[in-house]
């Protein structure tokens, strides 16, 4: 086969088939796909599009360029997706929680860039926790504990790393078809026999728009169920962070809070809904509702805390962390309120902004070099609708020095608007996609 063969094809808006779509994915794996070709390859189905089929073919084919694991489980392996947003925590409360289930969880995690917060970065603000782990450690986190949040190795849909690569410096990113194949491809290199996706929409997300959501909800559902894995997905709002806290030592904590105390709070109420998705499709509940109840349950009586402790220290982290992780996380050098200086009712809540204030106080990457400090970053955010006068505090600020405090200030005014009356506020759960 011709790389130039196949770009050809796609240029006149015809579609390769799946062979061709597997030879180009193992060119970009192993080299013998060159970077003009790859960018070509990017432009031509960004500008072209590809039907249902052939986005399969490519996921598929991005997903067999590495590893694909294998399972030798007495339960179904299950799998959860966000499209990524602020104060966004999920996946450290529902993966303990389905496999207090009886599920198996292999959460295969990303860091964070841009506004959005990484999965493996707020992990890593726990003391010791370590999550570049082999595929063979990782099987047998799995085995033993039930669930486990890690990174990709080198060998997890090697062509969808150099693809994302050559994607960022051609303006190709965007595209819907490559979107739906790099996610999944790597998502399926796990194996799950079910997977939930998270697709938020608002202030805080990458898609600003329900019908930006619905659209990449409906080709990451529709892609992956015709890839033979039972796929779900959930559009959730993020018009504001889901919790109370951006940063990853202070999500930690704001998990911490939600598997501990008890109370029931949005953090919770989205873990659940996503977890009863998820079971319901793995057979592990009759329906969602039931799977919601299930998941609550194990929240509620300290059995997703308990599993959740067990992950930590297969992954090196402390072996009491659960029971005194106050102690255990980072606390900043500088610590200050910023109050309202107004009356009335929170009307709106930039969430990106708050995110790229996050970011410029060291708690995420404008690069993927940077160094995140795991301590800084914002809690205590008001809500949506939330009344306050001009002592109310907004949100508390953690920083490392003052002057980042005092820039952090600025933004975060900026970000949240106060008006004379409240407005309507949206639901947590927009839509839902089942299998």
């Amino acid at each position: 086969m011709d790389a130039r063969a196949i770009i050809a094809k796609l240029r006149r808006q015809l579609v390769p088939d799946a062979d061709e779509m597997r030879w180009f994915a193992q060119g970009l794996a192993d080299g013998g796909v060159s970077d003009a070709q790859a960018g070509a390859f990017a432009m031509a189905v960004c500008m072209g599009g590809l039907d249902a089929s052939a986005r399969a073919a490519l996921t598929l084919a991005m997903r067999d360029s590495g590893d694909v694991l294998t399972w030798d489980l007495d339960g179904p392996v299950i799998d959860k997706h966000s499209t990524g947003g602020v104060g966004d925590c999920v996946s450290l409360v529902l993966a303990p929680a389905l496999a207090e289930c009886g599920a198996y969880v292999p959460m295969i995690s990303g860091r964070g860039l841009g506004h959005t917060g990484g999965t493996l970065d707020k992990m890593e603000a726990i003391p010791g926790v370590t999550t570049q782990v082999s595929e063979d450690r990782l099987a047998q986190i799995v085995a033993d504990t039930g669930a486990a949040i890690v990174g990709a190795t080198a060998q997890i849909a090697p062509a969808d790393k150099r693809l994302y690569a050559i994607r960022d410096v051609t303006a190709t990113v965007e595209s819907l078809d490559l979107i739906t194949a790099s996610i999944l491809s790597k998502k399926l290199a796990a194996s799950p026999d079910a997977l939930v996706l998270d697709v938020k929409v608002g202030s805080g997300a990458f898609m600003k728009t329900l019908a930006d959501a619905r659209a990449l909800a409906s080709a990451l559902s529709e892609t992956a169920n015709a890839t033979g894995c039972k796929t779900s997905a959930v559009i959730t709002d993020m018009n504001q962070p889901l919790a109370g806290s951006l940063g990853n030592a202070l999500e930690v904590a704001e998990v911490m809070r939600a598997l501990t105390s008890g109370k029931a709070n949005a953090l919770a109420e989205l873990s659940a809904v996503l977890g009863g998705v998820l079971l319901a499709d793995a057979g592990l509940a009759q329906n969602a509702d039931h799977g919601r109840a299930q998941i609550a349950e194990v929240i509620r009586n300290g059995g997703a805390a308990d599993r959740f402790g067990r992950m930590i220290a297969a992954v090196g982290g402390p072996v009491q962390f659960v029971d005194s992780w106050a102690r255990f996380l980072p606390e900043a050098n500088v610590i200050q309120e910023v109050s309202a200086r107004k009356a009335g009712y929170v009307t709106a809540i930039d969430g990106e902004a708050l995110g790229l204030a996050v970011v410029a106080l060291g708690g995420g990457r404008q690069v993927e070099s940077d160094v995140i400090d795991p301590a800084v970053g914002l809690s205590n955010m008001v809500r949506l609708g939330d009344k306050v006068d001009p002592a109310t505090p907004l949100a508390v600020i953690h920083a490392a020095r003052e002057d980042a405090a005092q820039l952090a200030d600025s933004e975060i005014r900026k970000a949240i608007s106060i008006g004379p009356k409240p407005l309507a506020i949206q639901p947590l759960i927009h839509e839902r996609i089942l299998a």
